[in-house]
C-alpha cells in the first residue's frame, strides 16, 4: 500500500529527505559511517582523504543499502527476506548493529507520519535498508526515488562527522559532496537494477574497532 499525506510527487521526496537529515531524532547525527575509525586511524585526515572515502562508501555502503532499499520499496523484497539480505551483506557484527539502530529510530518517527502504513512485520530493531524501503512505499516513491534519498544520506552523514571530527572548513566538505553528486546519481541508478551483493572489509574493520575505543564521539 503505498498512501502519503499529499499527491504531490515534489512534497512526497521533500518529506522523506527531511526524514534522511541527521538533525531528526532518527539517530544519523550519531552515526559517523565509520569516519571516526577511519580518522583516528590516520586514513581521513584532510579534505582530499574526506572525498576519497566518501567516494568509497557510496560505491559500496551506499549501493548495497539503496539496492536493498528500492527492492523492497518496488515490491520485489518483503521485509522478512529484506532482513535476511541485510544481514548476509553485513558481516561486520558492529556494523550490523549500527544499522538496526537507526534503522529502528527511522521506523519510530515514520510511524507517525504513516500510521496507516502496516509495520508491524519490521519488528523492533529493523535495518535502515528495510525501513527506507517500507517508507519509499507509505510516500509513494519510486524506487529510483527512495535509492537516490539512501544515497544521499550515506554520503551526507559521513561528510558531516568527517566535518566535525576534523574541524574543517564546512565550504570545503560542501564541495566535496557536489563533486561527488554525479557519483551519487550513478550508484542510485544502479541500486534499482538489482540487489548489491559486495562489502568492503576496511570499512568492516573500522566498524569492529570502534566498538572496542574507549569513550567514542559517535556511534559508530
Amino acid at each position: 500500500m503505498r498512501e502519503s499525506g499529499t499527491t504531490d510527487p515534489v512534497r512526497r521526496l521533500a518529506t522523506v529527505l527531511a526524514l534522511a537529515d541527521s538533525r531528526l531524532p532518527v539517530g544519523g547525527h550519531v552515526h559517523s559511517g565509520g569516519v571516526e575509525e577511519a580518522v583516528a586511524s590516520g586514513s581521513v585526515r584532510d579534505v582530499a582523504t574526506v572525498e576519497l572515502y566518501l567516494h568509497r562508501r557510496i560505491r559500496t555502503t551506499g549501493l548495497v543499502t539503496a539496492s536493498l532499499a528500492a527492492a523492497v520499496c518496488a515490491g520485489d523484497l518483503d521485509q522478512v527476506r529484506a532482513e535476511a539480505e541485510a544481514d548476509a551483506r553485513t558481516p561486520a557484527p558492529a556494523a550490523r548493529a549500527a544499522s538496526r539502530a537507526q534503522g529502528r529510530g527511522l521506523a519510530r518517527l515514520a510511524r507517525q507520519l504513516w500510521p496507516q502504513q502496516d509495520w508491524s512485520q519490521l519488528g523492533a530493531t529493523p535495518h535502515l535498508s528495510t525501513v527506507f524501503g517500507v517508507v519509499g512505499g507509505a510516500a509513494a516513491l519510486t524506487p529510483p526515488e527512495i535509492a537516490g534519498v539512501v544515497v544521499y544520506t550515506t554520503l551526507t552523514g559521513a561528510a558531516t562527522a568527517a566535518q566535525r571530527l576534523l574541524a574543517l572548513d564546512p565550504a570545503a566538505i560542501a564541495g566535496c559532496t557536489i563533486r561527488l553528486a554525479d557519483i551519487c546519481d550513478q550508484v542510485a541508478a544502479q541500486a534499482v537494477i538489482g540487489l548489491a551483493a559486495l562489502s568492503d572489509p576496511l570499512q568492516d574493520a573500522f566498524a569492529e574497532r570502534h566498538v572496542r575505543r574507549e569513550m567514542p564521539l559517535f556511534a559508530s
